[in-house]
């Protein structure tokens, strides 16, 4: 037998281990990373005796497994999302990580009796949030939070990396190579941030323009080309002397908000690869620490994760967020929810391969507190969002994107809408939905069961939906399944809709919110003909209002099509 054999089925055991503990967490409150941690630790020398202890091979792991988690967090990171909480995530991204490692650093100096830079260098190495952590969380807990919060998590947690990084490395550089503060450090801040973001931006949209325009025999070789992408903005970032995993995380965004070949299928593959990289990653760092070290840090360590936890963070987030229009609620929920995952314990190699004097104690000290963040922090986040009345109704939005597969350019898509609970078209008929006209139902799903749709189907709650349609429409399918009425519908509908002749007034008013007409049952055709009191043909136009009327599409003076549109400055 083969070394690679054994290594083959010890790797598939862990796997499948970190597998099944996933199911586990959501029975016992835990985060799946600290399960995933738990499986490395108990395999190790202690545990069934897996013998680990290259860190230089677990940098390198870590790293890689990292990159492709930030990758698909960036995918699946609308850009709406990123204009909307840019600015404080930004600075919580940058000053929020300076104040909470200096905060910590001191304590940490104080409590392990080190020298102020080496504290200082813990806390740096502990100042960032973990995106592997957050993205888990936020996406696996059970609830649903305002986008702005969640938003203002993912994207502070995703773009932090590098001035933790940035912190870490200049402290070392300080320690062990002596180089001076000052110039230098500013130089390699902007590097980290300007040639990251730089990359991204530019690996990103050429990305895209190479995915639509290639031509592949083998359909999944498109997945593949994205991974590599990924990588290679990864790459080109960090041999310039920029952050790699800023700029993943943007190539990401770049490709993820942009439409491409295999999209679907693209989003799903990085789904399950970024899973994968988190049990590999998490079991790798659980293997490479010793559990009898963690015992004699194990006061040390939960005094500094308490600073770290209730002082340091609520200090650097609170001020920030207040600035920005936060709550004293959110500001809690934001400043709990700082969860520290693989990035500390990885930056906390750095100085082993530095060969700094007392790096083990470092170490050790770091994932005891990455351990404590995860499972205290992690396991109680649902309950406060609860306790503090900040979870929502998930909105019914698309539960899936089924995509077309085709290379050519086919303007369409298929889209599933589930219907939640106390959906606002249960019980309403098909017909009575005032869909676009392109737009089309092509399948119902209920429970196990297949149902054509027809214009009688009676819609129920949980029936899953698809329906065929163009992207510009999107908006306004999402709108008619919303499971509550749409407030500023008239922004929305500034953009034109081609409505059925045959909808109803006051399915018209159920689903947009736009009111043509005191005869709820009167359709558009009939509305259109009695104000004309003429035939009707194409191009002729009909004000109600703000609402305008237009005839689309007239066949043996039938009014097929009519384009509605709002104004609000008539």
């Amino acid at each position: 037998m083969f070394a690679i054999d054994q290594i083959i089925l010890l790797a598939a055991i862990l796997l499948l281990l970190g597998i099944l503990s996933s199911k586990l967490s959501a029975r016992i409150g835990l985060p799946v990373l600290v399960l995933f941690l738990l499986v490395g630790m108990l395999a190790g020398e202690d545990g069934i005796g897996i013998a680990f202890d290259n860190a230089v091979g677990a940098h390198a792991l870590g790293t890689l497994a990292l990159a492709m988690i930030l990758f698909d967090g960036g995918l699946q990171t609308p850009l709406s999302s990123i204009k909307r909480v840019w600015k404080p995530a930004s600075l919580l991204a940058t000053v929020g990580v300076l104040i909470t490692a200096a905060i910590t650093g001191l304590a940490a100096s104080l409590i392990l009796g080190l020298p102020m830079l080496e504290g200082m260098l813990l806390g740096a190495i502990v100042g960032s949030t973990d995106a592997a952590a957050v993205f888990s969380l936020l996406r696996n807990a059970g609830i649903h939070i305002n986008p702005r919060l969640k938003s203002t998590l993912e994207i502070e947690s995703a773009s932090n990396d590098p001035m933790a990084i940035f912190l870490t490395v200049g402290l070392l550089e300080i320690l062990v190579n002596g180089m001076k503060p000052g110039i230098g450090l500013l130089q390699l801040f902007v590097m980290q941030m300007g040639v990251g973001a730089l990359v991204g931006l530019s690996i990103g949209w050429f990305a895209v323009k190479v995915i639509n325009r290639i031509h592949l025999t083998a359909s999944g070789l498109y997945l593949v080309m994205t991974t590599a992408f990924g990588l290679l903005a990864f790459g080109i970032a960090a041999n310039l002397g920029g952050s790699g995993f800023l700029a993943i995380f943007i190539t990401g965004v770049m490709i993820g908000n942009k439409r491409f070949a295999f999209q679907r299928s693209t989003f799903l593959f990085h789904d399950g690869l970024a899973w994968l990289s988190q049990i590999v990653m998490f079991v790798a760092l659980g293997l490479l620490v010793n559990p009898e070290s963690l015992l004699d840090v194990w006061l040390e360590g939960l005094l500094i994760a308490a600073v770290l936890v209730l002082i340091a963070r609520p200090l650097a987030v609170a001020p920030i967020l207040k600035f920005f229009g936060f709550n004293n609620r959110e500001i809690g929920l934001i400043s709990w929810v700082g969860l520290r995952g693989s990035v500390p314990i990885i930056l906390a190699i750095f100085p082993l391969l530095f060969g700094l004097p007392g790096a083990e104690l470092i170490f050790d000290v770091v994932f005891f507190v990455v351990l404590i963040s995860a499972t205290i922090q992690g396991s109680s986040m649902p309950w406060l969002a609860r306790t503090l009345r900040l979870t929502e109704v998930p909105p019914t939005t698309s539960a899936a994107t089924l995509e077309i597969t085709s290379l050519g350019d086919v303007d369409a898509e298929i889209v599933e809408y589930t219907l939640s609970e106390n959906p606002r078209v249960d019980g309403k008929l098909l017909s009575q939905m005032a869909l676009p006209d392109s737009a089309l139902v092509a399948m119902i799903s209920r429970d196990s069961t297949i149902i054509p749709p027809r214009g009688s189907t009676r819609l129920k709650q949980g029936d899953h939906l698809f329906v065929v349609l163009r992207p510009e429409l999107r908006p306004f399918v999402d709108c008619v399944f919303s499971p509550t009425p749409v407030v500023e519908i008239s922004l929305l509908l500034q953009t034109p809709v081609d409505l059925k002749g045959s909808t109803r007034a006051g399915d018209i008013h159920w689903a947009y919110g736009v009111r043509l007409s005191d005869d709820l049952a009167i359709t558009l055709e009939q509305l259109v003909k009695d104000a004309l009191e003429t035939d009707a043909v194409c191009g002729v136009k009909l004000r109600i209002g703000y609402a305008q009327l237009e005839v689309v599409d007239v066949i043996n003076d039938r009014i097929k099509t009519i384009r509605l549109s709002v104004d609000t400055n008539p």
